[in-house]
C-alpha cells in the first residue's frame, strides 16, 4: 500500500474501501474481506446506516487498530454545532473505538461552520485525527479554509474519468487540501467498464478498465475508495501498485473528461430539498 500524508502530517492509504449503499448484515462481511485483501483504509458514513458494522469488522478483523485508518462524515440533519457533537459521539460510539482517524462534513448544507467547530473540538481533544469536507465545490472550499482554525485536510467529491475535476482539483493544491475521490467507477454508468479507451490501455498493460481508471486517478492525485460487494473484485481493485500509466495513456483518458456530474448538482434546489429530507 502506498500512503499520502495529510496536511497535518497524518499518512492516509491511497487506495482504501468504501461502503456506501451496504445493509449493515452486508457490510460486516465485506469489510472483514476487505481488510483480509489488505484494505486499511474504510469509509463510511453516519447516512449509511452501517457504522456498527465497521465497528463490528474493526474489532474482528485481527489488524491492530493503529494499523487502520477509518472515515466517517456528518450527515447534514446532523449539522450545527451541539448536534453535530452529540452525532460524533454516537459515531465514536457505534464504531466501537477510541478514535476515528477522518470526519467529514457530508454535504455543504446546514449550518456547516458549526458542523466544522464541533470537529475542531474534536480534533483539539485527540480524540479525532484529522477533519475535513466532502462534495464541497471550490466557492465553499475557499471559503471555508479562509476562516477556519484547522484546514481541512480532504476533500472527498464524485472523481473519475468522465468527471475529472481539474478545476477543483487546482484550488485544493492551493490551500492544501488532498483530492479524495467517490464513485472512482461513476457507478458504471455510462458503460463505464466496457469503456474502449481504459480496456485498451488495461490490453496494454494486463490490467482491467477498472484498474486502469484506479490508477489515472492515483497518477493524478487523488485518494480512491473503490466499492465491490465481491472479494475477487476487491483483490483486482487494491492490485494497482505494480504497474503505471505512461504519458500517452494518461493523455487519452484525460480526453474522457465531460467536466459534469453524472450524479447531481449542488445548485439545483430540487437536489437541495431532496438531501436535506433524506435522514
Amino acid at each position: 500500500m502506498e500512503y499520502v500524508t495529510l496536511n497535518n502530517g497524518i499518512k492516509m492509504p491511497k487506495l482504501g474501501y468504501g461502503v456506501y449503499q451496504l445493509s449493515n448484515e452486508e457490510c460486516e462481511r465485506c469489510v472483514l474481506d476487505a481488510i483480509s485483501a489488505g484494505y486499511r483504509s474504510i469509509d463510511t458514513a453516519q447516512s449509511y446506516g452501517n457504522e456498527e458494522a465497521v465497528g463490528n469488522a474493526i474489532n474482528k478483523c485481527g489488524v491492530p487498530r493503529e494499523e487502520l485508518f477509518i472515515t466517517t462524515k456528518v450527515w447534514i440533519t446532523n449539522g450545527g454545532y451541539e448536534k453535530a457533537k452529540e452525532s460524533l459521539e454516537e459515531s465514536l460510539r457505534k464504531l466501537q473505538t477510541e478514535y476515528i482517524d477522518l470526519c467529514l462534513i457530508h454535504q455543504p448544507f446546514n449550518d456547516y461552520y458549526g458542523t466544522y467547530r464541533a470537529m475542531e473540538e474534536a480534533y483539539k481533544e485527540g480524540w479525532i485525527r484529522a477533519i475535513g469536507v466532502s462534495n464541497f465545490y471550490p466557492d465553499r472550499l475557499v471559503d471555508l479554509c479562509s476562516f477556519v482554525e484547522v484546514k481541512p485536510a480532504i476533500n472527498q467529491v464524485e472523481t473519475h474519468i468522465f468527471q475529472q475535476q481539474t478545476a477543483a482539483h487546482e484550488y485544493m493544491e492551493k490551500y492544501g487540501v488532498q483530492h479524495e475521490s467517490w464513485g472512482p467507477f461513476a457507478e458504471g454508468r455510462k458503460d463505464f467498464f466496457t469503456n474502449p479507451v481504459l480496456n485498451e490501455i488495461g490490453k496494454k498493460h494486463d490490467k482491467s478498465a477498472a484498474q486502469v481508471a484506479l490508477r489515472f486517478l492515483l497518477q493524478s492525485d487523488v485518494v480512491v475508495i473503490p466499492k465491490s460487494t465481491h472479494k475477487e473484485r476487491m483483490e483486482e481493485n487494491i492490485n494497482v501498485f505494480d504497474f503505471a500509466l505512461d504519458a500517452s495513456d494518461m493523455n487519452a483518458i484525460r480526453a474522457l473528461d465531460e467536466k459534469e456530474s453524472l450524479f447531481f448538482s449542488h445548485y439545483d434546489p430540487a437536489i437541495a430539498e431532496m438531501m436535506i429530507k433524506l435522514h
